[in-house]
This record gives structure tokens, sequence and C-alpha cells, in this order.
């Protein structure tokens, strides 16, 4: 297991600087790296380097807005894990929401949102991301345990292969001239075969 503890990485997205200023501000204190992104497009890129806990997605952007990012997202085999929090300040009409879950999202946070609501919900990704990081490097450790044990074993067992042949060679020069020792190396080839 690696020593260096890998930081979760939280991406905000939103074409507004001041937007991105007021989620950073929110967000600050907690033990994650914020990336920002100020348009879909640059969010796409984005995912193509790092590894993120959890998305903070505007709706309304120009050019690619949220729901085409979000799909773009989820169509891809890597990202296509990443929870989605979507951000909008447009109307709070359902079909707007089933959109916004419709496209992968995991919650969707109508403008002004109460800035404790939201850290606590960054704050369980960050907390299941690293418990899914864990759970990797215990499965690799685990993964590389097994195919050691495996290689020894396989090595023990062409140990024994060799042994035994040499027990049959020397019973076979023995049984005619030496019946003492030839039954010693019967009991051996015996005790061999039981390993």
């Amino acid at each position: 297991m690696s020593t260096d503890r890998k930081r979760a990485k939280v991406l905000l997205v939103d074409d507004r600087p001041e937007n991105l200023l007021v989620l950073e501000a929110i967000l600050q204190g907690l033990d994650h790296d914020l990336v920002t992104a100020p348009s879909g497009e640059e969010a796409l890129k984005r995912l193509l380097t790092d590894d993120f806990a959890v998305i903070l997605l505007d709706v309304q952007m120009p050019g690619m807005d949220g729901f085409e990012t979000a799909e773009h997202i989820k169509r891809r085999e890597r990202t296509r894990h990443i929870p989605i929090v979507f951000l909008t300040a447009i109307d709070r009409k359902p079909h707007h929401a089933f959109r916004g879950y419709a496209t992968g999202a995991v919650d969707y946070l109508a403008k002004p949102f109460d800035p404790w609501v939201l850290r606590a919900k960054v704050s369980v990704f960050i907390d299941l991301w690293e418990k899914n990081r864990l759970l990797l490097e215990r499965t690799e450790l685990l993964q590389q345990r097994v195919h050691s044990t495996e290689v020894a074993s396989t090595e023990r067992g062409s140990a024994l292969d060799r042994a035994r042949l040499r027990v049959q060679e020397a019973l076979a020069r023995c049984e005619a001239t030496d019946p003492e020792t030839a039954e010693l190396l019967r009991a051996a080839l015996h005790d061999l075969d039981s390993i």
C-alpha cells in the first residue's frame, strides 16, 4: 500500500467567476483540492487528466450547458462513476430536476442553496471517494499477496516433484541390490506423495 496519501479533488464548473469564488469559499477547509472550470468544455478537458471525488456543475452555461456536460461525463468509462451535483438558478420546476437526475446527477440544488448543506454533501462524497480508494489499494495488495503465494506454491510443487523423481531413481537403483534402503526409499516416496 502506498504511503503517499492522495487528496480528493472536487471539480467546480460555472461560467461565472463570482460563483466559482463563492463555491471555493464555502468548501474551503475540507480535506480536498478544488479545481475550477469556466465551461463544460473545460470541465471535460480536466476530466481527461484528473480523478475527482465529486463534480459541482452549473446548469446554465453558454455553449455546452450542464446537462450536455453531464451526458458527456456519464458516457465516458473513466468518468461515469463520478457523482454530479447540479447547482442551478433555473426555476424550481420539477422537469428541470428530473432532467438533471435523468442525465446522471446524484443531487440537484437550486440557488440560493444553504452553504452548510452543500458543504455536508461534498464532505460525504469525499469520504466515499477516500473509502473507495482505500478499498482499491487493499484489493491490489491482496491480489499481490495471492500472486506471491501462488508463485511460492508452484515453486514448492516443482521442488517436491524433483525430490520425488530423485527418490524414484534411487529406489530403482536399490531395488535389486539393497532391499533395506529400497524399503526406506519407498517410505520416503510415500511421505512425499502425502505432502
